[in-house]
């Protein structure tokens, strides 16, 4: 400070010092920035990946806070990705497979006329139809299955008493039981209150359960459908005396496509029971001891707690 200064002037730390100080906070500044760069072009790098149909790319969970979150978050999307491609492969696979034999009934049995092999009569056109049938109710269990996964089911609901759909989807089975041989009755557990449903699609779910308890209990042996108050609603159960589920299987009984060996169907009538149940918003369970039988049960809301209208 000279002495024509009035005593005024810097008194602060040495101007060196300060510049030191300011190349320090840019240094440390940059290594923040390369730290979260490096993570995120990572990430970018990968979204590239993906969007080229990659979905088993995952990148290394590094970086500070909101970063690492970022790549988290990258990876748990890619997995749901990669397990719905999955899935939809799965589901091509399935659905060719459901079509292939009805397909070669009819076009074995449509050659076999057109070259003149079989005569055109009941008993080759007889399968053609029926092959068309079983096509038929395929697309259309796919049909309903998707509507209802994509939550655009269309529900005409009423107010029903729910004891009254037991009783009319028990007397409608009646007669297949006594065919097979077994025993079915309908039981209502005390006072049980209205539900606000589609009768037809929760009629559905019931013909679904009640035609797998037949089928799978053998003669002599007896089904069961009870209705009843339940905590979240109205719980519906249907019971039966066969031979049980395996626990391995158990947990993939509502799946798509998954059947016994000896089933009938495409495997698909309890994935469409779940989805319809779903859309009702309710859930549905299996419980079952191999050698001891099965209990299939849903529950739907009852009035007092049913939300939304028909949609």
């Amino acid at each position: 400070m000279g002495p024509g200064d009035g005593g005024r002037g810097w008194s602060g730390p040495p101007f060196p010092l300060i510049l030191l100080g300011l190349l320090g906070v840019a240094f440390l500044a940059g290594r923040a920035v390369r730290r979260m760069a490096a993570p995120i072009g990572d990430v970018m790098e990968a979204a590239d990946r993906v969007a080229g149909g990659d979905y088993s790319t995952r990148v290394q969970v590094r970086g500070p806070g909101e970063v690492g979150r970022l790549a988290s978050s990258f990876n748990q999307m890619t997995e749901r990705l990669q397990a719905n491609e999955t899935q939809r492969r799965a589901l091509l696979a399935d659905v060719a497979h459901e079509l292939r034999t009805p397909l070669s009934v009819i076009r074995g049995n449509v050659e076999g006329m057109l070259d003149g092999v079989y005569p055109p009569d009941e008993a080759h056109l007889g399968p053609v139809l029926e092959e068309t049938a079983v096509m038929a109710r395929l697309l259309d269990d796919l049909q309903i299955l998707s509507t209802a996964e994509a939550g655009v089911l269309r529900l005409h609901r009423e107010r029903v008493d729910p004891a009254a759909l037991a009783q009319d989807a028990a007397a409608a089975f009646r007669s297949r039981a006594d065919r097979h041989g077994v025993g079915l009755d309908c039981h209502a557990a005390g006072p049980v209150p209205e539900v606000e449903v589609d009768p037809v699609r929760i009629g559905e779910v019931l013909a679904n359960l009640l035609t797998n308890a037949i089928r799978h209990t053998p003669r002599g042996g007896s089904v069961r459908v009870e209705v009843g108050p339940a905590p979240e609603g109205v719980a519906f159960t249907v019971s039966d005396t066969g031979p049980g589920i395996d626990a391995r299987d158990l947990p993939h009984v509502f799946d798509r496509f998954v059947k016994s060996a000896d089933s009938g169907g495409a495997g698909l009538g309890l994935a469409i029971a779940r989805s319809l149940v779903e859309a009702h918003g309710g859930r549905i369970t299996a419980e079952s001891v191999p050698g001891e039988g099965t209990i299939m049960r849903f529950v739907v809301p009852a009035v007092e707690s049913a939300t939304g209208s028909s949609g």
